[in-house]
């Protein structure tokens, strides 16, 4: 019961149901309308036809009487019964009187013709007619008039003729029965083949909506075999170069990206873990050094150790924080506008204090917009790691360029490798010249450096110093 009903609501959320449902009912609509607006037309011009052949009537019986006098009753258009050759024709049997008064022998006037037609004097009395009927019949144009004895309606044109100083209304009642014969047989093929119509594009629809999400369906069954550990995976990019095709590669995309996600992740923890034992087993073996040869240590030794490891240990970790938040997009926490000679020229004072040359004469005045306490780490990094590999000089410059500011530390080290000048801004990353664990180095400085320089819009890159060593270069823009 539970796997039925979940089928069936499976079935009204699908797609395909949704689209042939919405396809047939909007082309139900339309040809519902399609088919009022073509009975209406069909109407239209039918009734038109009959008013033309009612008009050409009047028409004809005006030019009758004004050109010949009155007509003989009956005479005309040989579609009624007093046609020519008939009792109507002029001295035959159905010839009225010189009174005006029919004769009785015309048909039976509860059987008016399609076509009938009265000649009606000044005082409202009938004249002429084609056939006799109650009362006679409107002398304006009028839409619907029930005749005695006959079922539809007629419709009814109007004119006026003059002969020999009398004035006289002809008027020509056509019958509308064509009119509704005709829509009455249109409507039945329309009640057959429009159901019929609304099932072909239902099942057209269900087929080519089939056909259309057949790819979607190949892509969620693969995504639903995609695990975090089998983010290798990629979902089935069909040939058509359409929305799912996009899709498929938008998919594709984004695996690969949480692919490498992962796997800089994993790299991180790995590399995280590697770094911290290293300070945690230099602890661990001076306290048990301590501790099994009380003696073996100088005095204050132990102390100095476990100090130096902590301290260690507390950068790694900050370092560590601070790359975590990077990823997060959070390293950059205010914007405002910062001196960064006033940062280069504080670092520099630091590190003279350790017996190295620092040249400042190239730093200049320089603003920046962005963080104090991150573009502080920045410009700390930069120093501390010329520092590292500097023999005896290092040089700090500060200077605006074309709408932004110029930091450049460098050194007269060992230099970079051109090869290795952009895996130096890797995690964890370390040369093995001049790089190891006992300079201080974690390998997280530069990477940290790009981190929160590309956060603030600007660049980082390497190249050689005229001095011998690295030279880093981060370009930011300038404060407006």
């Amino acid at each position: 019961m539970a796997d039925r009903a979940a089928g069936a609501r499976s079935l009204r959320a699908s797609v395909r149901l949704r689209t042939t449902a919405a396809a047939v009912v909007v082309v139900a609509l339309a040809l519902l309308v399609g088919t009022f607006v073509l009975l209406a037309l069909v109407k239209d011009s039918l009734r038109d036809g009959v008013e033309t052949t009612a008009e050409q009537r009047v028409s004809s019986l005006i030019d009758q009487i004004e050109t010949s006098g009155l007509p003989a009753p009956g005479a005309g258009d040989g579609r009624g019964r007093g046609g020519p050759g008939g009792p109507g024709d002029p001295g035959g049997p159905g010839d009225d009187g010189p009174d005006g008064e029919l004769d009785d022998d015309l048909d039976d006037p509860e059987e008016p013709d399609e076509l009938v037609w009265q000649v009606i004097d000044a005082s409202g009395s009938v004249v002429r007619s084609s056939e006799p009927l109650e009362g006679s019949l409107p002398t304006e144009d009028t839409d619907e008039v029930h005749l005695p004895g006959a079922g539809p309606p007629y419709l009814v044109v109007a004119g006026v003729a003059r002969t020999q100083g009398r004035e006289y209304a002809v008027a020509v009642a056509a019958s509308l029965e064509g009119v509704e014969e005709s829509a009455e047989a249109l409507v039945g093929p329309l009640l057959v083949g429009l159901p019929l119509l609304l099932l072909l594009v239902g099942g057209t629809t269900w087929v080519v909506a089939t056909r259309a999400l057949a790819p979607v369906e190949r892509i969620r069954r693969e995504v639903e075999q995609i695990t975090g550990d089998r983010l290798d995976r990629r979902v089935p990019v069909p040939a058509s170069r359409d929305e799912i095709h996009r899709l498929a590669q938008t998919m594709n995309s984004m695996l690969g990206r949480l692919e490498s996600s992962r796997q800089r992740q994993q790299q991180f923890v790995a590399d995280a873990s590697h770094e911290l034992r290293s300070p945690l087993a230099s602890i661990r073996q001076t306290a048990e050094v301590a501790q099994t040869h009380p003696g073996a240590l100088p005095e204050g030794e132990l102390a100095e150790a476990v100090l130096e490891d902590s301290l260690r240990m507390q950068r790694l970790v900050e370092q560590l924080l601070l790359l975590s938040r990077a990823d997060e997009g959070a390293v950059v926490r205010t914007h405002q506008e910062v001196d960064l000679d006033d940062l280069a020229l504080t670092e520099a004072r630091r590190v003279r204090r350790a017996g190295l040359d620092v040249d400042t004469t190239g730093v200049g005045a320089g603003r920046v917009l962005g963080d104090r306490t991150s573009l502080g780490q920045v410009v700390r990094n930069l120093v501390e790691n010329a520092a590292r590999h500097a023999e005896k000089t290092l040089a700090v410059s500060v200077r605006e360029s074309a709408g932004a500011v110029e930091l450049s530390v460098e050194d007269d080290g060992p230099g970079i490798p051109e090869a290795d000048r952009e895996r130096v801004f890797e995690r964890f990353v370390r040369l093995d010249e001049a790089r190891t664990r006992d300079a201080g180095g974690s390998g997280l400085g530069l990477a940290i450096v790009r981190e929160i320089v590309t956060a603030l819009g600007g660049s980082v890159r390497v190249d050689s110093s005229p001095l011998g060593g690295a030279r880093f270069v981060v370009r930011l823009p300038a404060a407006p």
